[in-house]
């Protein structure tokens, strides 16, 4: 017999309304913390997932802007944007309880020790996801490509049995893989190898990743800036392998052409964007480590100014 959850859902974006919506079609009791027109409609209508691997309406949706209404939930997977956790890390205090578990399904890999500042360590456990969907409109996400997985682990490491109880939680959902790697810390510096280069690449040349991965000139940048930020991890004790950004490379052409990444499409579109906590993580990182990183600074470079004006720093 299935275990019943308890999860709240902190961050009802791309990230945490399709992981959501598939935990609760599989039974779990899932809140919503969400804001707005979007927190509106998901109570109005329930919360809609469009999916190429099989649409789901949670409906009715339990849905809230206060975590103080909630209470202690056995799981919170936290989907914020990265440059959002900051600066709502402490709204996550009425969610967690002695037995509470805290998985940040950020881009990045400084998200851990944020959450283990304002929580305490015994919460927190380190978290990645892959997958390419956007909220589409309010109560509406969109999952448009990558195979949905998410990627968790104690930050020492271990199968301890909350990290197995929230395996099997989401290996019996639909449209969900999950994977427990030894090394979590690792396995999020290998997302991070990925997805920095590849939302950089694609903010700096407003290229889809068939384009971007096809052009001789775009796709050394890309190799380059992987190249970069393996040899940042490993000089910060990181166990990533040097193959790590060749299999950064091959997941990106395995992607289907249409593919952006959200920083991509928050820059292009005006929005503050992750930028601080991809490349400028690698850039900032590296130079902590004593390691160049010619090719990412450029990226940073070039991206910077479009994100201050963004954040009202920089007026054109």
């Amino acid at each position: 017999m299935k275990e019943h959850l308890r999860i709240a859902v902190f961050g009802t974006g791309g990230v945490g309304g399709y992981f959501g919506a598939r935990l609760a079609q599989g039974g779990h009791d899932v809140i919503f913390i969400a804001r707005g027109a979007h927190l509106e409609a998901i109570k109005e209508q329930g919360l809609k997932v469009e999916s190429i691997l099989g649409h789901v309406h949670v409906h009715p949706a339990q849905a809230t802007d206060n975590p103080g209404e909630v209470g202690p939930a056995d799981v919170v997977l936290v989907a914020t944007k990265a440059w959002q956790l900051p600066e709502t890390v402490q709204a996550m205090v009425p969610l967690v309880g002695e037995e509470t578990v805290v998985v940040p399904l950020l881009n990045g890999v400084e998200a851990p020790d944020i959450l283990v500042q304002a929580l305490g360590p015994e919460p927190v456990l380190g978290g990645l996801c892959k997958i390419s969907a956007f909220k589409a409109a309010p109560g509406l996400i969109r999952h448009v490509g990558v195979e949905p997985e998410v990627i968790f682990g104690e930050l020492e490491g271990g199968l301890t049995p909350r990290v197995k109880r929230l395996k099997d939680a989401f290996e019996l959902c639909k449209g969900v893989k999950v994977t427990v790697p030894d090394d979590i810390r690792a396995a999020m510096w290998a997302k991070l190898t990925f997805i920095a280069p590849f939302s950089a690449v694609g903010a700096v040349t407003r290229a889809p990743a068939g384009v971007i991965r096809r052009l001789p000139q775009t796709r050394r940048l890309l190799e380059e800036a992987m190249k970069e930020t393996v040899a940042v991890a490993q000089a910060l004790g990181v166990a990533l392998p040097h193959e790590a950004a060749r299999q950064a490379m091959a997941f990106t052409d395995h992607m289907e052409p249409h593919v952006t990444a959200s920083m991509q499409r928050d820059i292009m579109e005006g929005r503050p964007s992750e930028l601080e906590a991809q490349t400028g993580a690698v850039v900032r990182l590296g130079r902590k480590a004593g390691v160049p990183t010619p090719v990412n600074d450029f990226l940073y470079a070039a991206l910077l100014p479009q994100e201050l004006r963004a954040r009202g720093q920089e007026a054109w």
